[in-house]
């Protein structure tokens, strides 16, 4: 059976701004996460009595990481505190999948918004979601790989699975500004040290690092499936 709607507030996410008036009240149905008091990103189109009280970011779910999984959340946690800590002018989304965390960045007034992903299916629906948000004007998505883009960024998100992190290392760091920032997310508590002490090679360092931590009743309590974000930035920073 579907749940009924939750109220949208101020204590689902945390410490947020003061709201506007009138978007405590706000009932929104399915997946929902709160950018700012005036933007919520949603899966579900919602009434129009709700669009008109806020900016509603409507997504049309892909095939990799779904809205709901952890590492969503994280990053999407990261994005907001990055953004807030220091302008950005240049943002890179890899394997920007349905286009989430893109258009979240672009709906924050994000100048440019680069998704890249391997997956036609995925460029298809990112695509069509900046089209149906109005958002199409700062997001350029781009079918292939990493290999394919120039840099400088200031700021590169890959919310990817650990052994796609452990391949993209030296990538990343290329893409990145000489004073940019990481936020990476997809692995696990258990996958982090391989990670971490490849960047250190290459002079990051951990900025801020969000947990989320799951349990499967099905499992044994001792495997592991805390999942972790990272935000990283360049040690002369």
């Amino acid at each position: 059976m579907e749940a009924c709607p939750a109220p949208l507030t101020r204590c689902s996410f945390g410490a947020l701004p003061e709201a506007e008036p009138g978007l405590e009240e706000l009932h929104i149905s399915g997946w929902f996460y709160r950018l700012s008091p005036q933007v919520v990103l949603c899966t579900r189109r919602q009434p129009a009595a709700t669009e008109a009280l806020a900016q509603i970011i409507h997504v049309r779910r892909g095939e990799a990481f779904p809205p709901g999984h952890p590492t969503t959340r994280l990053s999407l946690d990261l994005l907001r505190e990055a953004l807030a800590a220091a302008s950005v002018h240049r943002l890179l989304d890899v394997g920007c999948g349905a286009g989430l965390l893109s258009l979240a960045a672009a709906a924050l007034k994000v100048s440019r918004v680069v998704g890249v992903d391997i997956s036609p299916a995925a460029v298809h629906i990112t695509r069509e979601n900046a089209r149906n948000n109005a958002l199409a004007g700062a997001l350029q998505v781009v079918q292939g790989s990493t290999e394919c883009l120039k840099g400088p960024f200031d700021l590169v998100i890959a919310n990817l699975p650990w052994e796609v992190q452990m391949d993209k290392v030296s990538e990343l760091n290329r893409l990145a500004a000489s004073k940019g920032r990481l936020i990476l997310s997809g692995f696990r508590d258990n996958q982090e040290n391989l990670l971490i002490q490849s960047y250190q090679k290459l002079g990051w360092s951990l900025r801020r690092r969000l947990i989320k931590e799951f349990r499967h009743p099905e499992l044994p309590p001792d495997i592991s499936f805390t999942w972790v974000a990272w935000w990283l930035e360049h040690k002369t920073i």
